[in-house]
């Protein structure tokens, strides 16, 4: 039994998009996450041009693909495709934007804590510090503009009352802005990955950096499927609703 969303894709080719494979089978994300390939803002990359990217061998990652996803879904699976845009916009909000918005401050507090206690003895701390405020700031921002604009903008054209002569013009507009500032998102959290070496403690740290770095792991994971739903599933289903409004 195939367990995935995509109705009549029997296998997964090198030619299928990274973002496109997530998008049909969520759990496939974990395989790409271990090796390193950016399914969110790399999605719209092929499967052989993301595998040549990171120097994997793709025949091997697409056969251990193809394998996967014919095992039973984990419980966290997600049903992109038998949600309404608004639905989708609303599980965005209420799944990813909530947890941010509660795990950001706490993120802050303890990279803040852990420089002024350690950076003496590892400097790259201090930096740690600074991108974690820059990208939490850049963040609220992202998140209030889709939640006051965007979103309800998709929802407007799902209902048939919005499309073009929107004070944005095409919809197309500010998604492209929301896919500059997811690119700029995942600038960051490479660049904190880098910072921490992986995110892996050295041997001498306390346990407020060992919380830090799984902290960091863990925001990075969310952030990383956060960007995938909008980027490869909300975004491109809500301007291939507004194309077909046009005709």
């Amino acid at each position: 039994m195939i367990w995935c969303n995509k109705v009549g894709k029997e296998v997964f080719t090198l030619q299928d998009t990274v973002g496109g494979i997530v998008a049909a089978c969520p759990s496939l994300s974990r395989i790409f996450e271990e090796l390193g390939i950016d399914f969110c803002c790399g999605g719209k990359f092929s499967l052989e041009q993301a595998c040549a990217r990171k120097g994997v061998d793709p025949v091997a990652v697409v056969e251990r693909l193809n394998v996967t996803r014919s095992q039973p879904p984990s419980v966290d699976g997600f049903g992109a495709a038998h949600m309404s845009l608004t639905e989708l916009s609303e599980h965005i909000v209420l799944t990813h934007h909530g947890y941010l918005k509660s795990e950001l401050p706490r993120l802050e507090a303890t990279a803040n804590k852990v420089a002024t206690v350690h950076g003496g003895e590892d400097p790259r701390l201090f930096e740690v510090h600074q991108v974690v405020m820059t990208l939490a700031n850049e963040l609220h921002g992202h998140m209030m503009k889709e939640e006051q604009i965007l979103f309800p903008m998709i929802g407007l054209l799902e209902s048939g009352h919005g499309g073009t002569g929107h004070y944005c013009g095409t919809i197309r507009n500010p998604i492209r802005q929301m896919e500059h500032e997811h690119d700029h998102t995942g600038g960051a959290l490479a660049a904190l990955r880098e910072l921490t070496e992986g995110h892996v403690p050295p041997d001498w740290a306390c346990n407020t950096y060992r919380v830090l770095l799984d902290t960091l792991s863990r925001v990075e994971t969310d952030l990383h499927m956060h960007i995938h739903k909008e980027n490869n599933i909300l975004f491109p289903r809500a301007i291939e609703l507004e194309d077909r409004r046009l005709r």
